[in-house]
């Protein structure tokens, strides 16, 4: 049977991450929050529903995702495929069974949830949001010929897919990172249209003016970083 481990960065979303873990399917081996530098009771609330909760002080989404995976790495029995998926409740938990089915089903190594206009909640991408991914994704099909419509952090990829990766991105390019080393790598990925909705409180990222530069200046620092090489 197909062993699946969750990884879900929670920086202070007490109010929504009770209601992710316990939307996700039950054929999920283990579910990992990573409470990064939270203050509020992420962690109680997590530990509460169920998952087994890390903590990781230094403020960042990769930061979060790597203390993930180390935890991974030392366990004696090894998960076959790894996903990762926000804790503010946007994405649509029990929809992790389609993004792991081109893996289980056709051997794909690399799925992303792709959160598509005509399933997304009206108010659920801001406008910077929507155009930086447009932004990226035309970027990488100019310089890498990418198939990829979306940076969505909802994804599914196979274990040893992700530790050839040499996953190395602290912050907000920690999805496109994983992208550009997929296409380098050439890895076999797909997409799969998802719902979204609002999120349960505040955007780390979009809902701040410094969170949405900061970020996109990652996102294309990466793009251009990988276009010289």
């Amino acid at each position: 049977m197909t062993k699946i481990n969750v990884i879900i960065p929670a920086n202070n979303e007490a109010d929504s991450i009770a209601n992710v873990i316990h939307d996700i399917p039950d054929s999920v081996d283990e579910i990992i929050v990573v409470s990064n530098n939270s203050i509020d009771d992420t962690e109680i609330n997590a530990k509460n529903a169920g998952a087994t909760v890390l903590t990781e002080n230094q403020r960042g989404y990769g930061f979060a995702c790597l203390k993930g995976m180390d935890y991974v790495s030392k366990k004696s029995e090894k998960p076959d495929i790894i996903v990762f998926l926000d804790g503010d409740y946007s994405d649509y938990p029990e929809e992790l069974t389609k993004i792991v089915a081109p893996i289980i089903e056709d051997d794909i190594d690399f799925v992303i949830g792709a959160r598509v206009k005509q399933l997304r909640e009206e108010g659920s991408m801001t406008v910077p949001q929507i155009f930086g991914n447009w932004l990226a994704t035309s970027l990488m099909k100019l310089f890498f010929r990418a198939t990829f419509t979306d940076l969505g952090p909802f994804r599914a990829i196979k274990y040893d897919k992700l530790l050839a990766l040499n996953m190395e991105d602290k912050t907000y390019g920690w999805t496109v990172e994983m992208q550009l080393k997929a296409i380098k790598q050439n890895l076999s990925y797909t997409e799969v249209p998802v719902n979204y909705r609002n999120r349960i409180g505040v955007s780390k990222v979009s809902g701040t003016v410094k969170g949405a530069i900061f970020a996109g200046m990652k996102i294309l620092g990466w793009i251009f970083k990988y276009s010289i090489k």
